[in-house]
C-alpha cells in the first residue's frame, strides 16, 4: 500500500541527501509533486526547523520555469516536509558532458540565480547536482534548503552543507554565503558542463577546498563566449564577482520583475513531541486550496474523470463528424451513429448514477451534454460542408486520434 503523508500520496522513492528523502507524490488534486521529507536529525533540531520555516516564506516568492517552485511545507508535525513542483528529467551530474546546449544551459541559470536574488534566496548549494535537466532546460532544486538549515546541530549530525568545488573560497574560509557565494558555485557549476571536468579537480574534500581557495579554476575547454565570464565568477575576492542581474545582461537574459508572493499562517507546534518550534510561521500552505482536504482516493477519482471527458468529447467530435459526411448519401448510416454514441452514453451515466459517486452530478451533466453537442455539430455541420470535405475532416481526426493515442 502506499504511504501517506498529511494530504500527499506518496508513490516513490526519488531519492536523499543530506537534509532528507525525495518522494514522488500526488497531491490533493492528482498532480505529481516531489516531497522532501526531512531526516530525523534535521527533524530533532528546533532551531533549524524554525530558520527553515522563515526562509520557507521568502522562498515561496520564488518562481520561473528555471526553478522548481515551493508549493507546500509542513514543518510543526512528526515528520517535517517540504513540497516542491516535481521536474521530470535527470540532473547535470548525471547527463553527458560537455552538454550540447550550453547556452541554453547558461541561460536558463543565470534566469534562474535572479530568480533567487531578487526574492532574497541566496541557494548555498548550487552544483550540478541540483540542476536537473528537463527536455534541455535547466531547473534549480533545493534552492535555500541548505542555508536555513546551516546550524551546528544539524552540521554535527552528518549533513554537509555545501560541496568542495562549488563552495566559494569565503564560505570554505567560515564566511557568510551572500548572493555572491551563489555566483561562484553558478560559475563553477557551468565550468563543469562545459568542459566535462570538475573546475577545481577531484579528490579528498580538503585538498579541493585548498585549490578553491588558493589556485586558479580549470577553464580549458571552455568556449570563448563564456570563458571571460566564467573567471570572473570565480573570483576569490566576492567583491570582483558579478551580480546575477550582471550575468543576466551579459548573457543577453532579459531580467523582469517578478510579482513576489507570499502568505502567512498561524503559528504551529509540533504534535506529539511537545516542542514549541519558535514561532514558525509556515503551517500546511497550499496554493489555491481552501475548505476540507480531500482524500488521494477522490484526487484519483478527479483525474480519471478528467481523462474520461476528454475521450468523452473527442468521441463526440469524431462522431458528429462521421455522421454529418454521411448524412446526405446515407441517412441510416448517420442516424445509426448518432444513436449508438447516444445510447452508450447513456448507459455510462446510468451507471455513474448507481454508484453515487462523488462527481455523479456532474459525470450525468457531462455526458448529457456530450449528446446534445454530437447531435449539433453533425446537424450543423451537414447544413455548412459537402460530404467529401467532412470524409476528410473525419480521416485526418481519426488519424490525429490513433498518433495522440500512440504517443499518449
Amino acid at each position: 500500500m502506499s504511504e501517506h503523508l498529511g494530504p500527499y500520496q506518496l508513490l516513490s522513492r526519488l531519492g536523499s541527501g543530506g537534509f532528507g528523502a525525495v518522494h514522488l507524490a500526488l497531491d490533493p488534486e492528482g498532480r505529481t509533486v516531489a516531497v522532501k521529507v526531512l531526516h530525523p536529525h534535521v527533524a530533532a533540531d528546533s532551531a533549524a526547523l524554525a530558520r527553515l520555516a522563515r526562509e520557507v516564506e521568502t522562498m515561496r516568492r520564488v518562481g520561473g520555469r528555471n526553478v522548481a517552485e515551493v508549493l507546500d511545507a509542513s514543518l510543526d508535525v512528526d515528520r517535517p516536509y517540504l513540497v516542491t513542483r516535481y521536474v521530470q528529467g535527470r540532473p547535470l551530474s548525471a547527463v553527458p558532458v560537455p552538454v550540447a546546449e550550453l547556452r541554453l544551459l547558461a541561460t536558463g541559470l543565470a534566469e534562474a540565480l535572479a530568480a533567487m536574488h531578487d526574492a532574497g534566496v541566496v541557494h548555498r548549494d548550487l552544483k550540478p547536482a541540483n540542476v536537473m535537466m528537463s527536455e534541455g532546460e535547466p531547473v534549480v532544486i533545493d534552492f535555500g534548503i541548505a542555508h536555513a538549515l546551516d546550524s551546528l546541530s544539524v552540521t554535527a549530525s552528518g549533513a554537509v552543507v555545501g560541496t568542495p568545488g562549488y563552495l566559494a573560497p569565503e564560505v570554505l574560509e567560515g564566511g557568510e554565503a551572500g548572493p555572491a557565494a551563489d555566483v561562484f558555485s553558478f560559475g563553477a557549476t557551468l565550468a563543469y558542463a562545459a568542459t566535462g571536468r570538475h573546475p577545481y579537480g577531484t579528490g579528498p574534500a580538503s585538498a579541493v577546498a585548498y585549490r578553491v581557495v588558493h589556485h586558479e579554476p580549470d577553464l580549458e575547454g571552455v568556449p570563448g563566449w563564456l570563458e571571460p565570464l566564467l573567471a570572473q565568477c570565480l573570483a576569490t575576492d566576492p567583491a570582483a564577482r558579478p551580480s546575477a542581474a550582471d550575468v543576466c545582461a551579459r548573457l543577453g537574459v532579459e531580467v523582469t520583475e517578478r510579482p513576489r508572493r507570499l502568505s502567512r499562517l498561524p503559528v504551529g507546534t509540533a504534535r506529539g513531541s511537545g516542542r514549541d518550534v519558535h514561532h514558525m510561521e509556515t503551517r500546511a500552505w497550499q496554493p489555491a486550496r481552501a475548505g476540507r482536504e480531500r482524500s488521494a482516493e477522490e484526487a484519483r477519482a478527479r483525474h480519471r474523470e478528467k481523462v474520461r471527458r476528454r475521450w468523452l468529447a473527442g468521441s463526440a467530435v469524431f462522431v458528429a463528424l462521421l455522421a454529418a459526411a454521411t448524412t446526405e448519401p446515407l441517412p441510416e448510416v448517420a442516424l445509426f451513429l448518432l444513436a449508438t454514441f447516444s445510447l452508450a452514453v447513456v448507459v455510462d451515466a446510468g451507471f455513474a448514477l448507481f454508484s453515487r459517486g462523488p462527481l455523479t452530478k456532474g459525470r450525468v451533466v457531462a455526458d448529457a451534454l456530450g449528446v446534445a453537442g454530437a447531435v449539433g455539430l453533425a446537424v450543423g455541420l451537414s447544413a455548412f460542408f459537402s460530404t467529401p470535405v467532412l470524409a476528410l475532416f473525419a480521416g485526418t481526426a481519426l488519424v490525429l486520434g490513433l498518433v495522440f493515442l500512440f504517443t499518449a
